[in-house]
């Protein structure tokens, strides 16, 4: 019954921004934790951010991120839209890839995401 779904991806210049969006259906993601991750051409999965639940965000310790996007990518949640986001600022090449949610204490299967392309 649980559902993701990815959108707002698409092709940027090195420097730009882009806001992913993940919406659900059969879960709230107030009550759970969620992360992104991405995979790009040839290279394996890897995590890039995960927002907590509205308790473990509001004791300041709900949020973590990949190194290599730390200072540039921002998770947030809106519960009223049961919406999780990923802000994605200063966007470099190696930030091409197919982006995903999920929920680590939920998994779903991998769907197709959304892709980001960055070029020069």
């Amino acid at each position: 019954q649980v559902q993701l779904v990815e959108s707002g991806g698409g092709e940027v210049q090195e420097g730009e921004s882009l806001t992913l969006s993940c919406a659900a259906s059969g879960i709230r993601f107030a009550d759970n934790m969620v992360d992104w991750y991405r995979q790009a051409p040839g290279k394996s999965r890897e995590f890039v951010a995960r927002i907590g639940s509205d308790s473990s965000v509001s004791s300041g310790l709900g949020t973590s991120y990949l190194d290599a996007v730390k200072g540039r990518f921002t998770i947030s949640r809106d519960n009223a839209k049961n919406m999780v986001y990923l802000q994605m600022n200063d966007l470099k090449l190696d930030d091409t890839a197919v982006y995903n949610c999920n929920l680590p204490a939920r998994f779903q299967k991998w769907g197709p995401g959304t892709q980001v392309t960055v070029s020069s």
